[in-house]
């Protein structure tokens, strides 16, 4: 299914079932399939479940603009309107967790029951005078070069510290690699190239200070993408109502190499 946008853009999205919705907001620069393992399971819980691609990313058309935090959260919010989705859960991965975030602080007042925040790219990543111990902007700057002018091979590559692959004792599917490069290249390279500054760049701190809904924050101790104690140890310290649940040992792509534990203190928190 697909709606069009203000600026006509379609934004694909699948939505199942009934009950209390979840919307799931995945990560750069993947698709809602990344979402699989969590939408079958609250699907059989009861719950309706809808998860959209990114503009640019998946199904969704590859138009040149937009591809922006800003744009991101008001392609959802027409999507919510849309769907007239209400006491609503959102879940958001990586650059989806910052995506959520900026959703619920902006425009999901009277929608939006509760967030989660998974291996989330809040508050900001990139490292500046004010964020002294955030990750250097060269760091993304080789991940633009990158994903410019060897986007096949970088996107293959790029599946071994996703998953903790390359840990010593892993235990590598090669299916999961193959699942994350298709999605990927799936989307549009422009898409991905922008959302590089999306996701590195946004300040989400006043999102995160905002909203008074109940956020659950869930990260991995070994995520070798979106660094712990930059990322989910802080941002749980800006939320009124947040929680925090780290995982040592877990990494980036938890959801899909770790989704019985995910999926469990997810429920716990929908249901509490």
């Amino acid at each position: 299914m697909k709606i069009t946008v203000k600026d006509g853009t379609e934004i694909y999205y699948k939505d199942w079932g009934t009950g209390q919705p979840i919307v799931f907001h995945h990560g750069w620069p993947l698709s809602s399939d990344d979402w699989d393992g969590q939408m079958m399971f609250f699907l059989e819980k009861g719950y309706r479940v809808i998860a959209h691609d990114r503009r640019g990313h998946g199904r969704s058309s590859q138009g040149s603009e937009g591809h922006d935090m800003d744009t991101y959260a008001s392609d959802v919010a027409e999507l919510t309107a849309a769907l007239d989705l209400k006491d609503a859960i959102h879940v958001g991965h990586s650059t989806g967790g910052g995506e959520a975030i900026h959703y619920a602080a902006k425009y999901g007042k009277d929608r939006v029951a509760k967030v989660v925040l998974v291996s989330a790219v809040t508050p900001i990543m990139v490292q500046s005078d004010t964020n002294p111990e955030g990750v250097p902007v060269s760091v993304f700057d080789e991940i633009r070069l990158n994903t410019a002018t060897n986007r096949p091979q970088f996107f293959a590559d790029f599946t071994l510290p996703f998953y903790g692959y390359n840990r010593e004792g892993a235990t590598i599917s090669q299916g999961v690699r193959d699942n994350w490069w298709r999605q990927g290249m799936m989307g549009g390279i422009k898409a991905h190239y922008d959302g590089i500054k999306a996701f590195s760049e946004t300040d989400f701190t006043e999102d995160l200070q905002s909203v008074d809904i109940p956020v659950l924050v869930l990260h991995g101790e070994d995520d070798q993408v979106v660094p712990f104690p930059i990322s989910g140890a802080k941002a749980v310290k800006l939320l009124k109502n947040g929680k925090l649940i780290s995982y040592p040992g877990f990494p980036h792509g938890m959801p899909t190499t770790e989704a019985a534990t995910i999926n469990a203190d997810l429920l716990a928190f929908i249901q509490s």
